[in-house]
């Protein structure tokens, strides 16, 4: 017997045989075998579910936080009444938006106070957004400013008379679209959008991103706001961070203008910790931040989607922590009544005219009790060759920045 042994073909048991299909051009490649034909079907239906399935995911969040948002459209139709009397915007590409923290006690805000069916704003901030999108300038305004609150129309559709009273007083009257229009009477400042936030949502967002570091020279115990922290640095959760920046006799003087400060410093510290932690860039992270801030926030209808607050934050998100500036407007004590506030002029109107020019403002760290003019304030824009003033002074205005805020 040979010891080639060769099968019915006549091709050695050790040869691989070929198929003529493999050296066949001609011939079309033969298709898988049935299993592998299975699994590549099953692949595909698997990436093209993980796909849908994350879009899905991805829209439900979308549309819950679009939803979170609440319209304003009372307020949106009277400004639209009274649009001939309303300042008209000067710079081109710069925004102003109206801030309002609101102290109503209804719903989840019940446990901050009676409900007396009313509700006052117990901060109002003037945001003003550089068109080179370099700077942030906020305003605040004190909720005891005596101010010119023109007639408005409540919430019973009665009308109230124009009177001068309080500054906060416009909010409880006639709500957003009384305390636009003071402001805008106020200022000369158009206001392009408002937002107004209540408890719940600012102790949302501090929770959301951990916590807000600030540092106390004295310890604090105040009961009736249910606070007590200890000197030092520290971190405050969102609860803490409420009683701290609406607490007043306990901390400081005791006055209102201690308390803006005070806010002011913490808004500061707020923002520099979103920016340093990523937050704006980590999807993550931002989502419990924008769930919060949503959930308690009634704005126009140009802010009132998902999209147009992310706009906004990406706005925000590349201005330098020291160009991000806070200050009060320049006050002094009421002439009549030393438990309120009158603007100091000319230096207040020297303020409103850079906003409204979209001027540069600077800020000196200071008490923001003192007005521009005052022994700490300065024009800044140093003298021409002779002695004489320069041509574009830029005004400096005591206050602080998101760069040097709390325990920077």
């Amino acid at each position: 017997m040979d010891a080639d042994v060769t099968d019915s073909a006549g091709t050695p048991d050790d040869e691989p045989q070929t198929d003529a299909q493999d050296t066949d051009p001609s011939n079309p490649v033969p298709p898988p075998p049935p299993h592998k034909r299975h699994w590549v079907r099953w692949t595909a239906l698997g990436v093209s579910l993980v796909v849908l399935a994350a879009a899905g995911v991805g829209w439900w969040f979308y549309n819950k936080l679009d939803h979170n948002i609440r319209t304003d459209n009372t307020a949106t139709a009277e400004l639209r009444t009274y649009e001939k009397e309303r300042p008209a915007p000067v710079a081109a590409g710069a925004e102003n938006i109206l801030l309002i923290g609101s102290d109503s006690r209804s719903g989840d805000n019940k446990k901050y106070g009676r409900d007396e069916g009313s509700q006052r704003s117990d901060t109002t901030i003037l945001l003003h957004l550089a068109a080179d999108k370099k700077s942030a300038t906020a305003v605040s305004l004190p909720r005891d400013l005596m101010s010119h609150v023109p007639s408005c129309i409540k919430a019973d559709k009665s009308r109230t008379k124009k009177q001068f009273v309080q500054f906060n007083w416009a909010f409880e009257y006639g709500g957003t679209a009384c305390t636009v229009r003071t402001v805008e009477n106020m200022t000369g400042v158009r206001v392009d959008h408002y937002m107004v936030v209540d408890f719940e949502g600012f102790k949302g967002m501090v929770d959301a991103v951990d916590g807000v570091q600030v540092c106390l020279k004295k310890p604090v115990n105040d009961k009736d706001a249910h606070l007590k922290l200890r000197a030092g640095r520290q971190t405050l959760n969102g609860e803490q961070a409420l009683g701290y920046v609406r607490v007043r006799h306990s901390i400081g003087n005791g006055s209102d203008t201690e308390r803006m400060r005070r806010q002011q410093e913490f808004l500061g510290s707020l923002v520099k910790k979103v920016q340093s932690n990523g937050v704006l860039l980590n999807p993550t992270r931002l989502y419990p931040v924008l769930d919060a801030a949503t959930k308690s926030l009634t704005t126009d209808p140009g802010l009132d989607t998902l999209k147009d607050l992310y706009d906004l934050t990406r706005r925000m998100r590349d201005i330098p922590t020291a160009k991000i500036q806070f200050l009060t407007v320049p006050r002094e004590p009421y002439v009549n009544n030393r438990n309120r506030d009158q603007l100091v002029q000319p230096d207040a109107d020297r303020l409103f005219k850079r906003l409204r020019d979209d001027a540069p403002v600077n800020v000196t760290k200071g008490s923001t009790g003192n007005p521009a003019g005052a022994p700490g304030a300065r024009s800044a824009g140093g003298t021409g060759g002779k002695g004489k003033p320069s041509p574009s002074p830029q005004s400096t205005f005591p206050g602080t920045n998101a760069a040097s805020a709390a325990c920077g």
